[in-house]
């Protein structure tokens, strides 16, 4: 997509606060027309500027009370008839409900996992029974959340 202007900007800025925004809500905070704001959401959607529109759902809120992050190394070495070990973790993360979200890093480990979990018990099944027991897994260190000190979901514009 071609740069973003001025009024692109302030439309992902406010959309990002509140998605359910009507066109009409954004033309008057931004200084637009409804039909004006409507063509440039449309062009930043179509382009994938806009990604999607989603619900956001306070963990606590559905008996998710516990938060870990879960630093992953997986193995190196594999066989030449056997798969990848990060394509073969890559898409068994897929599966994993619990993971709420997964990025390859660089360092020491190989993937950090955000997992949303009921509780410690809940916690140690993900971790002895699914985690653990992956053929790609060798290692993982954890930390707990004690406290969301910032948490967004809106990126810097």
């Amino acid at each position: 997509m071609e740069t973003l202007d001025k009024l692109d900007r302030q439309i992902l800025r406010s959309l990002q606060l509140e998605g359910r925004s009507t066109y009409e809500q954004l033309a008057e905070q931004i200084g637009l027309s409804p039909s004006a704001v409507l063509r440039r959401v449309k062009r930043l959607e179509e382009s994938g500027v806009i990604d999607r529109y989603v619900a956001l759902v306070k963990p606590e809120a559905v008996g998710l009370g516990l938060t870990a992050y879960i630093n992953v190394r997986l193995e190196k070495n594999t066989e030449s008839h056997k798969r990848n070990p990060m394509d073969l973790f890559r898409a068994s993360v897929q599966t994993w409900p619990e993971v709420a979200e997964c990025a390859a890093l660089t360092g020491e480990m190989d993937y950090l996992l955000r997992v949303v979990v009921q509780d410690m018990a809940h916690y140690r099944r993900f971790i002895m029974d699914t985690l653990l027991k992956h053929p790609s897994v060798q290692d993982c260190k954890t930390s707990f959340v004690l406290d969301r000190v910032k948490a967004t979901t809106a990126v810097p514009l």
